[in-house]
């Protein structure tokens, strides 16, 4: 981790401060949590390139557009990088809709639906993985707009990678759903999942333990085998 006198202003607050102090005593953990990530990822994408390889057929032959979808989120200390995911829809879906999904959304291909059933869209972010702008275990990225929104406390989750997977990501795996009655989309998710969410993701930092990453990268397996069982 930087210093505090390095941080962005916006984290150099009283209500960042707390969560800053505890992940200070936690370095050794987090040089095993990205040791892990390095390994892990790159393991994982020389054993899954021959699904990457069919994953980009099926999408190229689905519809038009790029195989994946880069969009701008927001990492470790407010850094905004472009994540790696399959794309899922249409393509520039983000111009025509909301930039969160709703159950059902007409934007999302053929290809696409089997792909997010399964989670595969998810796998993509190996390579944000290996280049260190996501990890494992973490908070989800969110676009800048809805980062803009976030309370002073909320700003302590971007102390750490944004994540593919966290206990917030299980306990809202049907996010989608929720917002998919919601007459603003946008409004619905900043008021009430997003607080929801960050919840879990605050509480993840305070309680933060390698080993406890671990136990959630294995519960987000049993959810998505749940899920599509």
């Amino acid at each position: 981790m930087i210093s505090w006198e390095k941080l962005p202003p916006q984290m150099q607050t009283e209500a960042v401060k707390p969560y800053y102090e505890i992940l200070q005593k936690k370095q050794i953990g987090l040089i095993f949590k990205r040791s892990f990530d390095i390994v892990v990822s790159l393991i994982m994408l020389l054993i899954l390139s021959p699904v990457f390889l069919v994953l980009a057929i099926a999408i190229k032959l689905d519809s038009k557009g790029p195989v994946f979808y880069r969009q701008v989120r927001v990492t470790q200390y407010g850094k905004e990088f472009r994540i790696f995911k399959f794309r899922t829809m249409v393509n520039n879906a983000d111009k025509i809709g909301s930039q969160v999904t709703v159950g059902g959304d007409s934007r999302i291909t053929r290809v696409g639906k089997v792909i997010r059933e399964c989670r595969l869209d998810e796998i993509g972010q190996l390579l944000n993985i290996l280049g260190g702008s996501m990890t494992f275990v973490g908070t989800r990225p969110e676009v800048p707009k809805y980062v803009e929104k976030y309370t002073p406390e909320m700003w302590a989750t971007l102390l750490l990678p944004a994540g593919v997977t966290s206990e917030a990501s299980i306990r809202y795996k049907d996010e989608a759903a929720l917002l998919d009655a919601a007459e603003d989309v946008d409004a619905t998710y900043i008021q009430d999942v997003l607080p929801g969410k960050m919840k879990y993701n605050l509480r993840s930092i305070q309680e933060y333990s390698f080993f406890k990453d671990i136990k959630t990268m294995f519960q987000t397996v049993f959810a998505v085998v749940e899920k599509n069982s």
